[in-house]
């Protein structure tokens, strides 16, 4: 009985204690969610999840407020301040109960943490941005204006300093310091100049390669530096317990910098050359051991009492930017500081704002105060300093706007204030708001003062080629270029070129180009030609001239559009956009082939958002006046001109919407500026069945057999090229030209393909298809022609002559006094132009075949029930069919950007399987410019009046002959 007792009760004794254990050491619910577990409820243990939570609801929140602000042209800096701000105090922490269940006081310790890394590597970025060599080039203008931008709003601050430090020094928790570094610090918050957010400004009002933006880029290098030295003076002061601690801070901060200039960089140097970083870009291990540099700067510069930041800075301005190394090291590391770190640091900010401080007169009028001397001041020095240096009031002006921009480093500065107990939450909202405040009215300001029309005309009052109010100063001159250009038109049509230098492009370009340029061989043929010429009476001097060539070289300028992302490297680029162009595989090859053809050729790169792609090119045309703009249609399926292995090549090139609208914007801008060609290469063009996919006939990839060697390796067994580029066995262009009449596009095509046909190597074809006015009369007259009678005579066509239609007999009549010999000729055809096209097409040569046809060129219905389009389709595209001639314009449908010939000789050429290339041109619409009836009314022969007003005498007497015949 008592061993029974016993047992009992050992045993109630160690169950209970078992319990008891259970009870407090249970651990962690691993259900997650499924066994009750709050996520919002910060656990120290395991913060990553509340820590996710704040993260999303920043990086979300930002993205939305930077949507609408992004149309006014706005840093993303302003949207996460707004986010901060609402998620403050201000607004949501209003919400009973957010603040706690979001971001309690107990989780901010690990958010920031988060934050200040990413702050730490932001000015690690910011250091390596600034380039000084841009100081060194301009260092005379860039110092006064840099030295006058911020010596004047410095004082300016120190003297409202000393109001707020008497009316605010009594708010809760400040560190009891002198007013001279209270005084220091206002200072440096009201020089200060934002250079990162300076640079993304400059660069998308495309104001770098201006003297106002060389000016301010040169000056907000050394306002940046300058700005961080004083204020690693100002912490330095905080921080310090006394004077002789202040010293030894400074001096051991001046040691370290030359230390890591003179000791640490010549080493970091030798080890980027030994690896190949500098010329390929730097390695893991390079990257590796830059993080660990930055970490260890930040260190030690916050270990002897100066922010951490400084230390990365440091690190940023000592590494080198030969090679483009910056900007690929910034590739590297931007995306994940900029889209999760520093969202969460200005979050932060945002946190230790509140707005609801500014709730009596007194601090609305310093709000209202600081936002003030922060414009007048910095404005008023920047303008004065480059007014002294000889710049104009409104250049002045909008450098010393530009200057004032705050941005993102102001609210560092302000946030740095904050946490040495420099300002309270009071002053460091009214400064936030006016960080706000001067960066968002920066870029508009930039723009109403300096917009481009002023700036073109600034440049041309600069070469004294206009007087102040825009008037010519030598009207000789400009009589003369105005004869000039005149003569360019109507003999070579294209002596000034600009082609859009895209990588998939190269071939069709250089191709096209080498068709443009004059033969060295051709040379002592034609002198001696011209030399007959002259000996001969002038009897058509108009039709003459339109294919007499000129012995004026041929200007090739190449322009490559690079996409202006978001990301800081895309900035830095732009900045250094001199030494990027040179070491560009693209322009560099664009320079040798334009020697290996003996061309003046020149190239340059344009850093432009691709929404301005269009406007970019236009621009340079506008800027080099010129004759015509070739554009190559992508192969890539988008706007992006790199190829990658895999992605599958478009199964149709009209398919490629990226790229339609891209160029019919170009289309339609161009309408009224210069000629536009847009090229598609024969590889196109082509199937992905096709036989020019891959030009290595019988190459099966799944019928190689594979035989194994004594190597170990198995081959195949033909060793054949993947890719095989054939050129043609005669050496020779096959060119077809296409004119339906009443079209000047059809009649800029006719007058490009001769200049082409100048080239010994050309043999040329126009097809003389002009089209009736009765679409129902031309269906008829297709159906009832037969397939094998491809041509008629004139006379049987019954057409309605148009201005075009005497000019185009004006240069058929010149042709054979030309010395072309055979190789241009002129058919006319009685079938549709499609027809013609590619009937022609079909026919077999060995020479390389290259169509030409006018973008607004008729496409009859006719076509549609020959070549078996559907009904749809057919309706869609004669919707479509326009004249240029006649005044309409295009409706804007991508679809359609190479206009209706030209999409449905696509569709049959890929249907076929023809091996052409195709040009679609479009010619500069200057009868709309002239306006509706200026040839007297369409479908009538001018009178001759009317021709020898707008033609010329020999003209006129060509078209009076030619009405008499009729």
């Amino acid at each position: 009985m008592a061993n029974a007792t016993v047992t009992e009760f050992l045993t109630r004794t160690v169950n209970a204690t078992a319990a008891t254990s259970t009870s407090t050491n249970r651990a962690v619910p691993q259900g997650g969610v499924f066994e009750g577990l709050n996520p919002t409820q910060y656990d120290p243990k395991n913060p990553i999840t509340l820590f996710i939570i704040q993260a999303a609801i920043v990086i979300i929140l930002t993205r939305i407020i930077h949507v609408p602000l992004a149309y006014l042209r706005q840093p993303r800096v302003i949207a996460e301040v707004i986010t901060g701000i609402l998620l403050g105090p201000s607004v949501m922490g209003r919400i009973p109960g957010f603040t706690n269940a979001i971001f309690p006081p107990a989780s901010m310790p690990a958010f920031s943490l988060a934050a200040n890394l990413g702050l730490v590597l932001f000015l690690f970025l910011v250091g390596l941005e600034v380039d000084l060599r841009f100081l060194a080039s301009n260092w005379r203008i860039a110092l006064s204006v840099g030295a006058l931008g911020m010596a004047l709003p410095f004082g300016l601050g120190c003297g409202i300093a000393w109001g707020l430090y008497r009316d605010f020094r009594s708010d809760a928790g400040l560190a009891p310091i002198s007013f001279g570094v209270y005084m220091l610090f206002i200072g440096v918050a009201m020089a200060i100049t934002a250079f990162p957010v300076l640079c993304r400004i400059l660069t998308t009002l495309k104001l770098l390669s201006t003297p106002v933006g060389v000016i301010v880029l040169s000056a907000g290098v050394g306002n940046d530096v300058v700005g961080w030295i004083l204020l690693a003076l100002c912490v330095a002061l905080v921080n310090s317990g006394a004077g002789l601690t202040a010293l030894w801070i400074l001096l051991v901060a001046v040691g370290y910098t030359l230390f890591l200039v003179f000791a640490v960089r010549p080493i970091v140097m030798w080890f980027l050359r030994r690896t190949g970083s500098l010329a390929n870009g730097p390695t893991q291990t390079v990257v590796a051991l830059t993080i660990l540099l930055v970490l260890a700067s930040a260190f030690f510069t916050g270990i002897i009492g100066i922010h951490p930041i400084f230390g990365a800075f440091i690190i940023g301005l000592m590494l080198p930017h030969e090679g483009g190394f910056a900007i690929k090291l910034t590739e590297k590391i931007e995306d994940l500081v900029g889209v999760l770190f520093l969202p969460l640091y200005f979050a932060l900010s945002g946190l230790g704002t509140n707005l609801g401080l500014l709730n009596n007169g007194l601090t609305w009028g310093y709000v209202v105060g600081v936002c003030a001397i922060a414009f007048i001041g910095k404005i008023a020095g920047g303008t004065l300093a480059a007014r002294l240096n000889g710049l104009v009031w409104r250049e002045s002006f909008t450098i010393g706007v530009l200057m004032s921009c705050k941005g993102l480093v102001e609210l560092i500065v302000l946030n740095i204030g904050l946490q040495a107990k420099i300002l309270s939450t009071r002053t460091f909202t009214i400064f936030v708001v006016m960080a706000l405040v001067t960066t968002f009215a920066t870029t508009p300001l930039t723009t109403w003062l300096y917009p481009a029309w002023y700036q073109r005309k600034l440049e041309l009052w600069k070469q004294g080629k206009i007087d102040w109010d825009g008037n010519p100063l030598h009207p000789d001159t400009d009589t003369e270029s105005t004869s000039e250009a005149d003569i360019l038109r109507t003999t070579n049509v294209a002596k000034k070129v600009l082609v859009y230098l895209r990588l998939d492009g190269l071939p069709g370009l250089f191709t096209m180009v080498s068709l443009l340029a004059d033969k060295p061989g051709d040379q002592d043929a034609v002198e001696h030609q011209d030399q007959t010429r002259k000996e001969e009476p002038m009897l058509n001097a108009q039709a003459l001239s339109s294919v007499a060539r000129l012995h004026r070289p041929l200007q090739v300028h190449g322009l490559r559009l690079m996409e202006l992302t978001e990301r800081e490297s895309s900035v830095m680029r732009v900045s250094e956009i001199e030494e990027f162009a040179g070491r560009d595989p693209v322009i560099k090859a664009f320079g040798t082939f334009g020697q290996s053809c003996d061309m003046a050729v020149g190239g340059q790169i344009a850093v432009v958002p691709d929404h301005s792609f269009s406007g970019t090119l236009l621009s340079r045309a506008r800027d080099i006046k010129s004759d015509l703009v070739l554009v190559p249609w992508s192969e890539t399926g988008t706007l992006s001109e790199y190829p990658s292995l895999f992605d599958a090549k478009p199964g149709d090139p009209l398919a490629n919407k990226q790229f339609a609208t891209l160029a019919a914007e170009i289309f339609e801008q161009a309408r009224t500026t210069c000629p536009v060609g847009v090229i598609l290469d024969k590889t196109v063009l082509c199937t992905p069945s096709g036989p020019s996919k891959i030009d290595s006939p019988g190459l099966d990839r799944s019928t190689r057999q594979l035989n194994k060697t004594l190597t170990g390796v198995s081959l195949a067994d033909q060793m054949n090229s993947t890719v095989q580029f054939r050129s043609a066995e005669s050496g020779r262009t096959r060119l077809f030209a296409l004119y339906q009449g009443d079209s000047e596009d059809d009649l800029f095509a006719v007058r490009l393909a001769l200049q082409l046909a100048k080239n010994h190597k050309v043999d040329l074809k126009i097809l003389n298809a002009r089209v009736r006015h009765d679409d129902a009369d031309v269906g008829h007259h297709a159906a009832d022609t037969s397939h094998d009678d491809k041509t008629a005579p004139l006379s049987k066509v019954h057409t309605l002559r148009t201005p075009t239609d005497f000019e185009f007999d004006a240069l058929r009549s010149s042709i054979a006094d030309c010395g072309f010999d055979t190789r241009v000729t002129v058919v006319d055809v009685s079938l549709s132009g499609l027809e013609a096209l590619v009937a022609a097409i079909s026919e077999p040569s060995p020479a390389e075949t290259l169509v030409i046809v006018g973008r607004s060129t008729f496409y009859s219905k006719s076509a549609n029930a020959i070549f078996s389009t559907s009904t749809a389709e057919s309706s869609m595209s004669n919707s479509m069919v326009i004249s240029s001639g006649s005044g309409l314009s295009f409706a804007r449908d991508d679809s359609q950007a190479l206009g209706p010939l030209a999409t449905q000789l696509i569709k049959v050429v890929r249907e076929r399987q023809l091996q052409t290339g195709l040009l679609v041109v479009q010619a500069r619409n200057e009868r709309a410019l002239q306006g509706p009836d200026a040839f007297g009314g369409f479908g009538a022969p001018p009178s001759p009046t009317e021709a020898r007003s707008l033609k010329g005498a020999a003209l006129a007497k060509k078209i009076s002959a030619l009405s008499d015949d009729d």
